[in-house]
């Protein structure tokens, strides 16, 4: 799936999705408060984060902040000799796996149906920690 393609489905697909560009980081995010991204791509290395090589020419991660369930499906506790630079293949996020994000460098079509799947369920919990916010809000 092409960065293209994967921006556009984010921005097209999902409503109420902004978009923030710094630091060769796209940020996504519910709503317009733009607090806590769901889905981040990496289009560049720095200094704070290059464990992809991400100056490879044409490479990219997705960042995705998917559930704890999700996540501990995914990955067993004694996973811990991750390949940061391998293409297509879902990882614990190399700074952020705490936090349930995991990453892909460059999904291609077989794992196209996971990459939206994780997208969808990380647009979902950004959806409710928003609509949980506004409530709040409103009867406070």
């Amino acid at each position: 799936m092409s960065l293209q393609a994967i921006e556009q489905y984010l921005t097209e697909q999902l409503p109420n999705v902004t978009n923030l560009d710094s630091f060769g980081y796209r940020f996504f995010f519910y709503g317009p408060d733009q607090v806590l991204p769901f889905v981040t791509i990496a289009l560049s290395d720095n200094e704070h984060d290059n464990k992809s090589n991400l100056s490879r020419e044409g490479v990219f991660r997705v960042n995705i902040g998917i559930s704890k369930a999700s996540y501990n499906q995914l990955f067993t506790a004694t996973q811990n000799d991750w390949d940061y630079t391998a293409l297509n293949r879902f990882m614990p996020h190399p700074d952020y796996a705490a936090q349930h994000y995991i990453c892909i460098l460059n999904p291609e079509e077989d794992l196209l149906p996971g990459t939206i799947k994780f997208i969808e369920e990380a647009y979902l919990i950004a959806k409710n920690r928003f609509d949980k916010k506004q409530s709040a809000r409103k009867a406070g």
